[in-house]
């Protein structure tokens, strides 16, 4: 039993080490490798052309705060509006559905949270609500943001 045992052993070590070898040795000891074989495709097969539309980047464009309830937009001051628009863009593009991603600044805070991805009109599109608190008052805006050809998201609804 223990001499099956060992041939078993030395034979899988034997199987083993020739699968790994990846190379040969020739006379003068350096290694050759052997080169992948490029595939073309078969005559009369139709092949899709390359695609050429450039990828954009993500963003959400300063300035347009169509995300934050008209009510409290006029009391933020630029750092906060800068704050607001940081967390609603990384919400829109990374957040989790249901977990959300809060803010904080001069004062003020926020929170947004997401929906899932959905596809409308071969855009990529989440629902949101940005809710934000300012002296002690919360307003809250919820909507759909699209992410737009150029990269940019959109409040849609």
């Amino acid at each position: 039993m223990k001499m099956l045992r060992a041939i078993a052993l030395v034979s899988l070590a034997l199987i083993v080490a020739g699968c790994t070898r990846t190379a040969s040795t020739p006379t003068w000891g350096q290694p050759v490798y052997s080169q992948p074989a490029i595939l073309s495709p078969l005559p009369g097969t139709p092949q899709q052309p390359a695609d050429t539309t450039p990828i954009q980047q993500a963003r959400l464009d300063p300035g347009a705060y169509d995300y934050i309830d008209g009510g409290v937009l006029g009391q933020l001051g630029a750092a906060q509006r800068s704050a607001a628009n940081e967390a609603q863009f990384y919400a829109l593009q990374f957040g989790r559905p249901g977990a959300p991603r809060t803010w904080s600044s001069g004062g003020a805070s926020g929170q947004v949270s997401v929906g899932p991805y959905v596809r409308v009109n071969n855009l990529d599109c989440r629902e949101f609500s940005h809710r934000v608190t300012l002296n002690g008052q919360t307003y809250t805006k919820s909507g759909t943001a699209c992410r737009e050809v150029d990269g940019a998201w959109g409040v849609t609804a």
